[in-house]
């Protein structure tokens, strides 16, 4: 049983990468597939397929530099029981600007770029590099 879907999205992700593995399936949500679009959308997986899209699998296709992963680090920010939310002048940058921080708006799930172009705060659900 898992508590935090998003945890468990970004764990499986990083185990995959480590056994070297093409693709990873996952449990679907609609929170995990926002994340999924803007790993695609910013190059850090190759793709994603849905089985059915509320009861369904979510199969994530990894992308790899030779024999390299282009993820070297999925950290999780904000948790269930220590949720983190900030205002825009205060989203952290991830590996000083060279990564993507994933942020949870009211206008939607976007990276720390967007939401600081669009002045908008929100919870922090995770960074990646």
């Amino acid at each position: 049983m898992h508590h935090d879907p998003i945890s468990d999205l970004l764990t499986r992700i990083r185990n995959a990468n480590s056994a070297r593995l093409q693709r990873v399936a996952v449990p679907s949500s609609k929170m995990k597939l926002h994340v999924l679009k803007i790993l695609k959308d910013e190059g850090y997986i190759a793709d994603y397929s849905i089985s059915d899209k509320y009861h369904g699998v979510i199969k994530v296709y990894l992308k790899y530099n030779g024999n390299k992963p282009v993820i070297s680090v999925l950290q999780r920010m904000s948790r269930p029981g220590r949720r983190y939310y900030t205002s825009t002048d205060n989203i952290p940058e991830a590996l000083n600007g060279h990564g993507i921080t994933i942020v949870s708006t009211s206008k939607g799930v976007m990276t720390d770029k967007e939401a600081k172009k669009l002045n908008v705060g929100g919870e922090v659900v995770c960074k990646v590099w």
